[in-house]
């Protein structure tokens, strides 16, 4: 992934230190890690932070494909490692604060899955998927593909760091069914990421991963950041299990509105085939991850159940919040991307130019 434009001081040091010809310096992390903690202590809002939101995210992908021009050697270099920590504790702190988790059910696999159910069912946040289905235009549609190429892009990586961290048994071999469908059943071209890709590319979108970074919000960052924190740190395991759960009990209906949106503006089936994709697989995995894979993880492992519910809980927060920001960017005839103003915005960048040139940082 190229390096994207930086957002504020701490990234662009971030991104000096990372091109630096002989590597990163101890004095200048030392001097990075110092700026690091001067930007958390003021920072308003971490969650929606874009400089501090996007330096995480360039961290965490250090453990993905990588950043073009940075070494991979670096992927475990101390300093680095020791700033992703730092930003790691207050995000997980304001991740926290910002979720309602409620109140703990029994630590059984009927009771988990029941209560995740019924956080699924009563969960009354904006419904992008609704908007998209009766009323998106293309230019939104376009917008709406560009914010989730960000995780789509490269579906169920972050969720499979789990699988070597939960115990041998039922937890686990639910985790690996439901990768296993997520990753094609070992056929690349049904993937899940690259049916998203066939998708974008239907809409006359860029699919290389992370093309479209500069152009989306942090948090939307916030979101994959949420995950990579879960799937890199074995004791948040019962966090990465309940927010798959929740990820995939959410996503069967909304898929189908989707599709419908699509399908009303005139793409056919090849451009709608991931939402048909998901709409069936997910009704299937929901019932595999909650039962199995949160409520098998939480007999395994009792202690981890207020863990896999705060993680459940963070997929509907975080989902509400960026819904919230997007219906209220398109019912204004704004713009759902950074630094694009007016309506339609994306359609005019798209025009044989990288959008994210278009971005003001």
């Amino acid at each position: 992934m190229k390096i994207p434009a930086p957002r504020g001081p701490v990234s662009a040091a971030l991104f000096d230190r990372l091109t630096a010809p002989a590597g990163p310096s101890t004095d200048a992390l030392t001097a990075l890690a110092e700026t690091v903690r001067r930007a958390c202590a003021d920072t308003a809002d971490i969650l929606r932070d874009e400089d501090l939101q996007l330096t995480l995210f360039c961290l965490y992908e250090l453990h993905y494909s990588g950043l073009d021009s940075v070494p991979d050697a670096l992927e475990w270099h101390p300093g680095l490692v020791g700033l992703r920590l730092q930003l790691e504790e207050p995000f997980e702190a304001a991740l926290r604060r910002a979720v309602s988790v409620p109140e703990l059910p029994e630590p059984t696999s009927e009771a988990v899955a029941a209560e995740l159910f019924r956080m699924a069912a009563d969960d009354d946040g904006p419904s992008v998927s609704r908007y998209v289905a009766s009323k998106a235009t293309r230019e939104q549609l376009q917008e709406f593909l560009i914010l989730r190429s960000i995780y789509q892009l490269k579906e169920a990586d972050p969720h499979s760091w789990a699988i070597p961290r939960l115990p041998v048994g039922r937890a686990k071999a639910a985790l690996i069914e439901i990768q296993a469908d997520e990753y094609g059943g070992g056929r690349p071209e049904r993937m899940h990421s690259h049916l998203f890709a066939v998708t974008m590319k239907g809409l006359g979108l860029e699919t290389e991963y992370g093309w479209y970074l500069d152009a989306v919000p942090a948090l939307t960052l916030a979101s994959s950041n949420a995950m990579s924190l879960f799937g890199l740190n074995r004791r948040l395991r019962g966090a990465i299990s309940g927010h798959l759960a929740a990820f995939e009990m959410t996503s069967s209906i909304p898929n189908s509105f989707y599709a419908r949106g699509f399908r009303r503006l005139g793409f056919d089936d090849t451009v709608t085939y991931y939402f048909d994709e998901h709409v069936e697989a997910d009704a299937v995995h929901e019932q595999i991850a909650a039962r199995d894979l949160a409520g098998g993880l939480v007999e395994a492992e009792p202690d981890l159940l207020a863990d896999v519910m705060f993680g459940a809980a963070t997929v509907l927060t975080l989902d509400a919040l960026m819904g919230e920001d997007q219906l209220e960017a398109w019912q204004q005839d704004r713009s759902a991307l950074r630094g694009q103003a007016p309506a339609g915005a994306a359609a005019a960048a798209l025009d044989g130019l990288a959008l994210a040139a278009g971005v003001t940082p």
